[in-house]
């Protein structure tokens, strides 16, 4: 099962991820980061299959997806 890993420090919310996922899997979380950004959270692992779209829309980089 695919794993995604957001690194919640250089997320700046700008949502090109969750926009980019066919299967839903991320949304914009309530808590914020150092930065005062809401970051990207994974809502729905199971439905990941590994397209890498989030990652590799994320300009910041803050999204790893592992097989």
């Amino acid at each position: 099962m695919p794993k995604v890993e957001i690194n919640s420090k250089t997320c700046k919310a700008c949502e090109l991820c969750v926009d980019a996922c066919p299967k839903k899997v991320l949304a914009l979380g309530d808590h914020v980061n150092p930065s005062g950004y809401r970051y990207a959270v994974v809502v729905n692992q199971d439905a990941c299959i590994a397209c890498k779209m989030c990652a590799i829309r994320c300009p910041d980089g803050a999204i790893e997806i592992y097989k």
